[in-house]
């Protein structure tokens, strides 16, 4: 009794399955003759317990139940090719979607009698899903550009392509590269700004500069930064700017603290309260400007970034990652804690991604915790000072003179808050 209960289920399931896909299958083809289907509701559904039955025979069969399988699913597989060449002479149709269906419906059939029924049920549920989705998916192909495309192909490549195949070890002076664990950096950077292209094409401009700042400063604040300065020029949006270039400024903290977070959990107490306090300083001012900014001309600006990822900039990228970390290791070996505070402040000129890695990184061997996070934060305190330059070079006296106390206010803030015993 327990055995045929469980037959019986596992046929249900494949009864389940095929409904399923051919209730979606019928419904897409709803104000279709039936005559012009190329198969519904109860194709589906017999398609699903053909195959439970195939699997149930080949069961009390031995050594030639996976014969019988084979031949009935080939048998099948050649009915279905008969069917749309049929369709394809009769109306000229070349899709292919409803035979693959009805191919994969016959093998989730199989699946669930031979005692995978929840496996069953989730692929129907998956197959079903994926044809509902046709337009959505088409169109979403049709607003695709060329360039996103093989960015989000280049990603793929360098994050489970090459990545597994880079050797995790030490090399050179100080053991200090690792191809994995760079490349490794270089992915998550990478896929930060990815992930923040996707959704500033998601929100697209019409939710204005602030979304916008907020979006582009997870790509990139010193380059967010460029362009809202840029927009000061001839326009009345000294305080919506104002109020961009603080929120962006502010999210470099959290990026940080991500990234350490990522690398080397163990320095976020240290950091957190800091660049906490920073970020907070920063939130406050943006928060102020954004309420002054209500009577003024509702602009946009434009995406901080046209392409998603290139991979000649993230070669450039582990390139400076790999000195950094060689410098890193020499300033501390020949100069101690001094020569990583002189690298730190030079790094951030730059970029404050890579030495927070770096220092992330070093910390997890020789190199003291708390040299690391004070180095970290004067990495964020002259990349800090970098955009407080832009800012006045760029956008002028006013634009600096309400955005740069507000900075000073934070960095110094958070300085406090570093140097203070816990």
């Amino acid at each position: 009794m327990p055995e045929a209960l469980d037959t019986l289920l596992n046929f249900a399931s494949a009864l389940a399955a095929g409904l399923l896909i051919g209730a979606e299958r019928g419904w897409q083809g709803r104000n279709t003759e039936d005559s012009q289907l190329v198969a519904g509701i109860r194709t589906f559904a017999l398609s699903s317990l053909l195959g439970a039955f195939a699997m149930l025979l080949g069961k009390h069969f031995g050594v030639v139940a996976w014969a019988a399988i084979f031949a009935g699913f080939a048998g099948f597989a050649l009915l279905v090719i008969a069917s749309y060449f049929g369709e394809l002479q009769r109306l000229g149709d070349l899709g292919l979607t409803s035979e693959v269906a009805l191919l994969i419906t016959f093998l989730l059939g199989s699946m669930a009698m031979a005692g995978y029924a929840g496996l069953a049920a989730g692929g129907a549920v998956t197959v079903a899903l994926l044809l509902s989705l046709k337009q959505s998916l088409h169109s979403a192909l049709q607003r695709l550009s060329e360039a996103e495309l093989s960015g989000a192909l280049k990603l793929l490549f360098i994050s489970l392509v090459l990545l597994p195949a880079l050797p995790n070890q030490g090399y050179g002076p100080w053991q200090s590269f690792n191809p994995y664990a760079i490349w490794w950096m270089v992915v998550l950077i990478a896929s930060i700004g990815f992930a923040a292209y996707v959704a500033i094409r998601l929100v697209g401009m019409r939710s204005g500069l602030l979304i916008t700042s907020l979006l582009g400063g997870m790509v990139s604040s010193t380059a967010m930064t460029v362009t809202l300065a840029r927009l000061a020029a001839g326009r009345n949006l000294q305080a919506i700017l104002a109020c961009g270039l603080l929120a962006t400024s502010a999210l470099m903290f959290p990026r940080i603290l991500l990234e350490v977070g990522l690398v080397n959990a163990s320095l976020l107490p240290q950091l957190a309260w800091p660049l906490g306090i920073a970020t907070l300083v920063y939130a406050g001012g943006a928060l102020l400007y954004y309420r002054r900014a209500g009577t003024e001309s509702k602009e946009q600006a434009e995406p901080p970034l046209k392409n998603p990822f290139e991979l000649r900039p993230a070669l450039r990228f582990a390139a400076l990652l790999a000195l950094i970390l060689l410098m890193v290791e020499g300033a501390q070996h020949w100069l101690g804690d001094v020569g990583v505070y002189l690298v730190a402040l030079l790094s951030g000129l730059a970029d404050v991604d890579a030495i927070t890695l770096s220092l992330a990184r070093s910390a997890k061997g020789e190199l003291h915790a708390q040299v690391a996070v004070q180095g970290i934060f004067l990495a964020a305190l002259s990349n800090s000072l970098v955009k407080g330059f832009l800012v006045a070079l760029i956008g002028g006296r006013k634009l600096a003179l309400m955005t740069l106390p507000v900075m000073a206010a934070g960095l110094l803030a958070g300085a406090a808050a570093l140097l203070l015993p816990a």
